[in-house]
């Protein structure tokens, strides 16, 4: 009784899944889906949309994933029912079709020359034995599973081509099937990130676009140069970065990366998505010695590297640069390390006036703010070096391959069902007191126009056999 149950069970999900009413409904879900996903901007657009939205839409977008569909849990389960309906569909018919692609008729069947058009026959002059060899020879050179018969003073063959038309719909099957699991398998193990380079630095971390966690990569990307070039108005007209790639510390490869021309290196594909700049490792500083003979010293110092005070009272580093804090402009954060005591740390603004306007009455006390923080001396930020950096879009995705694979599959699979056709031929040959009488005929399971043309040619090679020439 439980094997029953189980069976019918069995059953009943077979039967949903090899229903080709389904696979109808889940393309048009699919296609509903598609233009929600055209609609609804997807990941890092998705920002400016969602701003739009009141909490409790928000919260019905967020929680159905709306904003990243494609990755999706519910958006994998629908691709997985429809590969599950059309491997089911394709089982279930499959026997039927191979019932069909492995039958052979007799060669004696005269079904096919019933209402046989008068132009689809002719007399031919002969021995019987000369007309059988020469019909067998054009024929075993023209089609395959050539089967002969003779009964009483009848000579039939039989001989077919285009069988393997029959498998053209496995062939479509087969190709969605692969892009399906092609974009599942881009789905589970490709990522999607991005990186700023600053122009001469080098990277191997990425940062995911959805998770905002570092990816480390198995090689390093450095950037040798980035150009841009501007049009009268100021808009870019193109920008470029030469990129190396670096692996254990040797260079492998160089690139030049221009946008909508990316770059692949192991698998990576890298785009050129966006650029900008940003302060580079060289500051101009003023250092000014307020004493009883006062100094000004004009420097340029390298980010991290360690300065003797002119006065000889300690050494002095940057530790760090902005090129727009808090929308007050440039600024330095300044170590000092006197030759006794603690470290001071203080941030200097180019544009010192404006800070000091724009900062608060506590901030302004505040030593972090004072550029006379370490006594005798105050320092002066003259300007930042900056440099441009290349703005990169980071893919990965193992299923493209696949998804190739499927589309080449698509077409052979749309040749083979719409321009291929399994043709069965029955040629009649009957004694007569006029010579031999010699009938074609033939079956097709599909496109009778290119059948009727297909017997044309083989009536007017068969008289051409007897004739001396071919009447095409």
């Amino acid at each position: 009784m439980v094997k029953s149950k189980s069976k019918n069970r069995s059953n009943v999900i077979w039967g949903f899944f090899s229903s080709v009413k389904l696979i109808i409904v889940l393309l048009i879900i699919l296609a509903i889906v598609s233009i929600l996903g055209t609609l609804v901007p997807q990941e890092e657009g998705a920002a400016e949309f969602a701003r739009r939205l009141n909490p409790a839409m928000l919260r019905i977008f967020t929680s159905l994933d709306l904003f990243d569909m494609y990755h999706s849990i519910w958006f994998r389960v629908l691709i997985g029912c429809l590969a599950m309906n059309l491997i089911i569909c394709s089982l279930d018919r499959f026997p039927a079709t191979w019932k069909r692609f492995i039958a052979r008729p007799e060669p004696d069947r005269t079904k096919p020359f019933d209402h046989l058009p008068p132009q689809q026959s002719f007399l031919a002059q002969g021995t019987p034995e000369e007309t059988v060899n020469k019909v067998n020879k054009l024929l075993q050179s023209r089609y395959k599973q050539i089967r002969e018969k003779e009964v009483g003073a009848n000579r039939f063959f039989y001989g077919e081509k285009g069988s393997y038309s029959h498998f053209g719909v496995y062939l479509v099957h087969l190709s969605v099937l692969l892009i399906l699991v092609g974009s599942l398998v881009g789905s589970f193990f490709g990522f999607d990130a991005y990186v700023n380079i600053l122009e001469g630095e080098q990277i191997d971390t990425v940062m995911l676009r959805k998770t905002m966690k570092p990816l480390k990569l198995e090689f390093t990307v450095r950037c040798d140069k980035f150009t841009v070039n501007f049009y009268e108005n100021g808009a870019p007209k193109e920008y470029r970065s030469d990129l190396s790639f670096l692996v254990k510390g040797k260079e492998v490869a160089k690139e030049s990366l221009l946008v909508n021309h990316p770059v692949e290196f192991m698998g990576i594909t890298f785009y050129q998505a966006s650029y900008g700049s940003a302060p580079g490792k060289t500051v101009r500083v003023k250092v000014s010695r307020n004493t009883a003979r006062p100094t000004v010293t004009d420097m340029r110092v390298e980010s991290g590297e360690s300065i003797v005070l002119p006065g000889g009272e300690g050494k002095f580093k940057v530790i760090d640069v902005r090129g727009d804090i808090m929308k007050m402009g440039p600024a330095a954060l300044i170590s000092v390390q006197p030759n006794q005591g603690k470290p001071v740390d203080f941030w200097v603004f180019k544009q010192g006036e404006m800070a000091r306007k724009m900062l608060p009455g506590p901030m302004l006390k505040s030593p972090k703010f004072d550029p006379s923080a370490f006594k005798p001396y105050t320092f002066f930020l003259d300007g930042l070096e900056t440099k441009y950096y290349t703005g990169l879009q980071v893919n990965r995705d193992p299923g493209v391959s696949i998804v190739w694979i499927g589309c080449f599959f698509m077409i052979a699979g749309l040749f083979v069902t719409f321009f291929l056709s399994h043709k069965r031929i029955w040629v009649h040959l009957l004694k007569t007191d006029q010579g031999m009488k010699i009938s074609a005929a033939g079956t097709a399971n599909k496109n009778p126009v290119g059948l009727q043309r297909e017997l044309e040619h083989l009536t007017n090679d068969l008289k051409g056999l007897f004739q001396g020439s071919s009447n095409r």
